[in-house]
């Protein structure tokens, strides 16, 4: 896993308060939608799918700040590939939206 390499990379470099922070976001993207597979009901589903795609945006924030701070190991290709994964939670989140939607219309 890309991250936890990186965070790694980071705990070696002694920048623990961002590595702990990002180790924690990033691997709790994951955790969320692995729950979200045995949630005990489609809202539970949208809900921990929702908690997830927010992690990414914590994780986003934390790398970002390891870019842009002096003397931190490049991010290489950690934000595009947390871009991708951001695309296709907004697509499962918006495709059971409009499910709960439409079971809630019939």
């Amino acid at each position: 896993m890309q991250i936890v390499s990186y965070c790694e990379i980071l705990e070696k470099n002694k920048r623990f308060v961002v590595a702990n922070q990002l180790l924690k976001s990033g691997t709790s993207i994951g955790a969320n939608v692995r729950e979200a597979q045995n949630a005990e009901s489609i809202t539970d589903f949208l809900h921990k799918m929702k908690i997830a795609a927010k992690e990414v945006e914590e994780t986003e924030y934390w790398l970002l700040i390891c870019d842009n701070a002096e003397n931190y190991p490049p991010i290489a290709d950690l934000l595009p590939t947390l871009n991708s994964i951001k695309k296709i939670l907004a697509k499962i989140i918006s495709s059971t939206k409009k499910k709960i939607n439409e079971s809630s219309n019939q």
